[in-house]
């Protein structure tokens, strides 16, 4: 928590902070709530976060990059 969505993708590798693109987020509650993350899309609960979002307790991210 109180890390940029692309520090914290450049704790597991610099490659994913280097060409961080956008976060796609949801709340670990609404994956158990609802079982998968096809529902949770279906649901409207997953977003979209770019840059200067900060990570909150219980996100779940998928980390999108490219890295030329």
């Amino acid at each position: 928590c109180g890390a940029t969505a692309p520090e914290a993708a450049g704790v597991i590798h610099s490659d994913l902070q280097k060409g961080f693109i956008r976060a796609e987020t949801m709340a670990y509650n609404d994956l158990t709530q609802f079982g998968s993350v096809a529902e949770v899309k279906t649901h409207g609960k997953m977003r979209l976060e770019g840059k200067n979002y900060i990570i909150q307790d219980g996100d779940l991210l998928t980390i999108r990059f490219n890295v030329k």
